[in-house]
């Protein structure tokens, strides 16, 4: 009887060792690729949980980055007055599978973008999508572009605006500081194609993010949701060693309803 009780406790030890190690193997933070912005880089990552779970994810964009991009000369706006090389995909870690976003597209605006003295602001636009790169790129239908989210699926007080090709249909926040004449530093955009979430958007000024060591918000919340998974309620903006990481975190679990 001793003897099968030290085996038991030896195969629960073994048991816990081994699963010890593969909650090792699934937290972490992972990194995605490295991918050129004029003449720095941007890049995603994700930290995961011991159960593989998302707590935070960010772009990491570096200081050479934000002192190479191209200012415009305030003659033009919109988001399709720039160039390819303004048009950055950042993809994820192949273990970032957890989270609701397939990738990201940065977009670097020269002179921003309408409405004219709002958001006309050299700025980057930071589109974390829930669809891959070739599903955004056939965002292109007049009418699903126009089509709305039902309101439960956005959060109150959001209003759709400028449907752009390929980009999708923005929800401002009408309770948002730089809709009331302070000056625009930050804000966060739902989007969606086909009255669906596409995309959530920080948006935030190129001299925001240059001045600014440490700054953190809470992101306003839809009702429903219309695919379960995890999704951040708040976003962090922090800089270390010549990095800016901008961080949405807070991930909780919402059920499709």
């Amino acid at each position: 009887m001793k003897k099968v009780i030290l085996i038991l406790s030896a195969a629960m030890v073994l048991f816990a060792s081994f699963k010890k190690e593969a909650g090792k193997k699934k937290a972490g933070i992972f990194k995605g690729p490295e991918t050129s912005v004029y003449r720095g880089k941007a890049w995603t990552w994700v930290e995961l949980d011991k159960e593989g779970n998302p707590v935070r994810t960010a772009i990491s964009i570096n200081e050479d980055a934000l002192n190479s991009v191209k200012i415009g000369n305030g003659t033009a706006s919109g988001h399709h007055q720039h160039n390819d090389g303004n048009n950055i995909v950042l993809n994820f870690h192949p273990k970032a599978s957890g989270l609701p976003f397939k990738h990201v597209w940065l977009n670097w605006n020269p002179d921003g973008h309408e409405p004219q003295g709002v958001y006309t602001k050299p700025h980057f636009d930071v589109h974390f999508y829930l669809v891959d790169v070739e599903e955004r790129e056939t965002f292109t239908d007049t009418v699903k572009l126009d089509a709305s989210l039902p309101a439960d699926y956005v959060p109150a007080n959001h209003l759709g605006v400028h449907p752009m090709q390929a980009m999708g249909k923005h929800y401002v926040d009408l309770k948002a500081p730089e809709l009331s004449g302070t000056p625009f530093t930050q804000t966060y955009i739902y989007g969606s194609y086909d009255s669906r979430l596409a995309f959530l958007e920080p948006m935030i000024t190129l001299d925001f993010l240059k001045t600014t060591a440490s700054f953190e918000r809470s992101l306003p919340q839809p009702a429903k949701f219309q695919k379960p998974g995890y999704y951040p309620t708040k976003m962090r903006i922090t800089k270390s060693k010549g990095v800016v990481n901008v961080i949405l975190e807070g991930f909780v679990y919402n059920t499709a309803s």
